[in-house]
């Protein structure tokens, strides 16, 4: 019996404080293992006297929460590792990506996050079919995010082959992959309307070495 796990995470919010809204799924089929992978990150981070917390990309950059107390370069390369991490995964992700101020309110935004959503799964239907449960995570930090999850997925795919499943960032390393590709999807947008900021550049560098180092290695898991 196959099955596909699907794990969603976003980044800004349904308000205008932000001026992005990025919405992150990434896709992992359980005959595909992905354990011997996260004991070599583990093991890294003990070469490398770092702690082994559940990454969170927000206070990594920002240096708060679990970061407070970590230089600079030591955030620099637990986000390194991660990436790391993430390269060799066996995963596939789909980001989207809104601009605030092309929604006149939250409804028009989660209307057309439903529609997307559905049209990535039918895009993909074939593949999708291909297994016999669809296991979709999500904290249920937003509620626009979880009703259009809930919905396209069950309009897209059989509601029996569905389960759906409440997920934390400390429990799951899959939702801390959604949580980094959110990240560096975010950071495409900044960099690409000349918005990234002195933050981005100190862990990223510039735009070229942000494309070369970042992007592309992400982007290889990217579902077409």
């Amino acid at each position: 019996m196959r099955e596909i796990s699907i794990f969603a995470d976003e980044s800004g919010d349904k308000t205008n404080h932000n001026r992005y809204f990025i919405l992150t799924l990434v896709m992992h089929d359980q005959d595909d293992p992905i354990a011997e992978r996260v004991s070599v990150y583990e093991a890294s981070l003990r070469r490398m006297d770092l702690p082994n917390i559940p990454f969170h990309s927000e206070p990594l950059l920002n240096g708060h929460g679990e970061y407070e107390y970590l230089s600079m370069e030591q955030r620099k390369r637990l986000l390194s590792s991660f990436g790391a991490l993430v390269r060799y995964l066996p995963i596939r992700y789909k980001t989207f990506v809104y601009k605030r101020s092309e929604f006149e309110d939250a409804s028009k935004l989660a209307a057309r996050m439903k529609r997307d959503l559905s049209g990535m799964l039918f895009d993909h239907l074939e593949f999708f079919q291909g297994f016999d449960h669809v296991k979709v995570y999500y904290d249920n930090g937003q509620a626009i995010v979880k009703r259009a999850l809930d919905e396209s997925v069950s309009f897209a795919l059989s509601k029996q082959a569905i389960e759906k499943r409440r997920t934390t960032m400390t429990e799951y390393r899959l939702a801390q992959v959604a949580d980094y590709l959110c990240t560096i999807e975010l950071a495409a947008v900044k960099y690409a309307a000349k918005e990234a900021g002195g933050t981005y550049n100190k862990f990223f560098g510039g735009i070229g070495s942000f494309k070369k180092n970042w992007l592309k290695q992400a982007r290889r898991k990217r579902l077409d």
